[in-house]
């Protein structure tokens, strides 16, 4: 508490400190300001036309005239009038162009009193005239602080070409092995970094080299930043962190400037580690631009590339870096001797999303009906931060609702919020709306239901999510990690579901299937142009790749196939979705009783989950559900209508 009260007085008297000489200014122009105004604010200006007849005219008004320098001062008793206003002059002031003995002698002989002052200097006069030089000079002090509490421990004005690098001690909160779930792999390969930084002399008695650097590659989200802080925690070692776009700025060799001091402030804490996260800002292939190779972003990445080569075997220092780029790396990074070892922290399978939520409710309280396996098989493709996301969301529904635990429900509506988006209350769809909604997630439903080796229906709603009308969600039973063709043709033949339903019911097509068509168009694409799926192309991969442009090497490329090819390519494409849309009409015509059982009931309950999709898919809609149904939406025309 002492040291606390310490630090306070100590802030306190480092903030009046620094604004001491600009409150000494202020109050120093103020009292000369108020000075000024009292003196002069009762005084009449005369020009020296006016001051002259005055005197001449009324002279035995005129008393204690005095005359500093060229001014001169006076007071009227009786007041007098001025000729040109007729203005009343009780004290008035003046400006003559040359004071000679001639004039002096002249307001003598009239009778008038006058006083000659020698002009002296006040220390107000001195403000006044030293002022501008005053001001610039405290305005560069305010400039020069400015500059130097920039970055945090740093009292230099040069300070912004010293690393921004965020220092994480040992001594302070851990975070472990234990906290990271759903990598395995990579925390074993990490493990021999830990052990070398414990114990370096057990490599450096046989002879081992350790990795100077470890990549980790991966999709956003998968933990490679808190895998990195795990490293450190288990090693017990200071911790360097920076983002790669924190070394760029504008000047040049600023961001050289920067790699030097961070490892040089690495180098004195060895052991010790460097997180470089997002290292595809500096780390990108050189000479890519349409000038050259000499950037500032060029010159960080050589410096990195120098320091990284200066490493000493015995200095300890070990360099991590992370992308979800590693395409766009220059080679020169990725060679052995600098990131030697490439770690790949890949999105988690049921296991691993099953231990990512473990973790994550460690502190939540969970009711006992809460499957967490079941959770994760219901979460394919999401990642630890998408987990850890759904967890929040889940407490936060429940919080809203009053409860001191989270029940499955929760977890449940969390996901749909996650994964289908938030539903829009506030949008009314009209009765029509509603029945093409219900018909087109209906059509998609069925025809996944009919598809060989489809995902199973999840879930379908009518209620407006994100941007959507209404969706039907599938989820996989079992993770997937490769897709045969006859599973794409499938996803194509669901894709086109929706769009066939209007048109077998309504005889008509809506806006509603522009997603659809856009999806499935880019899966024919990729299965012509880059998986080799098309009978008629071969196994050839044509097109560029969606991958981001560099300049300097694209520029001068050209289209890799013939215009002949080019229409061969149009005319696979446009035969997949054709095929797909032939294939979905098929389906719901021999299952058209389905598909009016399945809209109506969407148009009854909004939401229809999979066991009720399958119920009716299975035994039909009872008819007292179908009369009932046909009565709460008349009721619901009414009210409308009304």
């Amino acid at each position: 508490m002492k040291k606390k009260n310490k630090d306070i007085k100590k802030n306190i008297l480092k903030n009046f400190g620094g604004n001491f000489i600009l409150w000494i200014l202020i109050i120093i122009i103020s009292i000369s300001v108020l000075q000024y105004l009292t003196v002069n604010n009762h005084k009449t200006e005369l020009t020296y036309a006016e001051f002259s007849r005055l005197y001449q005219d009324q002279f035995e008004n005129i008393e204690n005239l005095i005359i500093e320098d060229k001014v001169v001062y006076g007071e009227c008793d009786p007041v007098c009038i001025s000729e040109y206003d007729n203005k009343e002059i009780s004290a008035f002031t003046s400006t003559v162009p040359e004071l000679t003995n001639q004039f002096v002698d002249e307001l003598i002989s009239l009778g008038i009193n006058v006083k000659i002052k020698q002009k002296t200097l006040t220390f107000f006069d001195y403000i006044f005239q030293f002022s501008p030089w005053i001001l610039i000079i405290v305005f560069w002090f305010l400039i020069m602080r400015r500059m130097q509490g920039g970055v945090p421990g740093q009292n230099n004005i040069f300070s912004f070409s010293k690393s921004k690098a965020k220092v994480i001690n040992p001594d302070g909160k851990k975070i472990t092995f234990k906290d990271v779930a759903g990598c395995e792999e990579a925390k074993t390969e990490l493990q021999e970094i830990v052990d070398f930084l414990k114990k370096p002399k057990k490599y450096h008695t046989i002879g081992a080299k350790i990795p100077k650097g470890a990549l980790l590659l991966g999709p956003p989200g998968t933990g490679k930043t808190l895998l990195a802080k795990a490293v450190s925690g288990e090693a017990n070692v200071p911790f360097f962190t920076i983002s790669g776009a924190e070394f760029v700025e504008m000047f040049v060799g600023v961001g050289a400037s920067r790699v030097r001091d961070l490892f040089d402030q690495a180098k004195k804490n060895s052991p010790s580690i460097i997180f470089i996260d997002e290292i595809d800002a500096v780390g990108r292939h050189r000479g890519a631009g349409l000038g050259g190779g000499h950037d500032e972003r060029e010159q960080t990445l050589n410096q990195i590339l120098v320091e990284m080569d200066g490493f000493d075997t015995k200095t300890n220092v070990i360099l991590i870096a992370a992308t979800n780029r590693p395409d766009v790396l220059d080679k020169a990074l990725l060679r052995p001797g600098r990131f030697d070892r490439q770690v790949v922290v890949d999105v988690p399978d049921v296991n691993g999303r099953e231990q990512i939520l473990k973790i994550h409710t460690r502190k939540i309280p969970l009711s006992k009906n809460v499957k967490l396996n079941i959770i994760a098989k219901g979460t394919p493709g999401m990642v630890g931060a998408d987990l850890e996301n759904l967890v929040n969301e889940s407490a936060l529904l429940a919080a809203r609702k009053n409860k001191k635990k989270v029940f499955m429900n929760d977890f449940e509506e969390a996901k749909d919020k996650v994964m289908m988006g938030i539903e829009r209350k506030s949008l009314v769809l009209t009765p029509e709306d509603k029945k093409i909604t219900a018909y087109h997630e209906a059509g998609h439903a069925i025809v996944a239901y009919y598809t060989k080796n489809a995902d199973p229906v999840h879930k379908i709603t009518i209620v407006p999510r994100g941007r959507a009308l209404g969706l039907t969600a599938q989820i996989p039973e079992v993770e997937r990690f490769n897709y045969s063709k006859d599973y794409l043709l499938g996803r194509l033949d669901i894709l086109m579901g929706g769009r066939c339903a209007e048109k077998i019911i309504f005889n008509n097509m809506t806006t509603g299937a522009g997603n659809d068509i856009s999806v499935a168009t880019d899966i024919s694409k990729k299965m012509v142009c880059e998986w080799g799926m098309s009978e008629k192309i071969g196994p050839i991969s044509l097109g560029k790749k969606d991958e981001e442009v560099f300049l300097g090497k694209e520029i001068s490329k050209s289209r890799d196939f013939s215009e002949e090819k080019s229409t061969l390519i149009d005319n696979e494409i446009t035969d997949l979705v054709k095929t797909a849309e032939i294939n979905a009409t098929n389906i719901l015509n021999d299952n058209i009783k389905n598909l009016h059982d399945v809209s109506n009931l969407l148009m009854d309950k909004e939401t229809i989950d999979r066991i009720e999709f399958e119920e009716v898919i299975k035994n039909g809609l009872p008819d007292t559900e179908i009369k009932t149904t046909k009565r709460i939406r008349r009721r619901k025309n009414e009210t409308v209508e009304k």
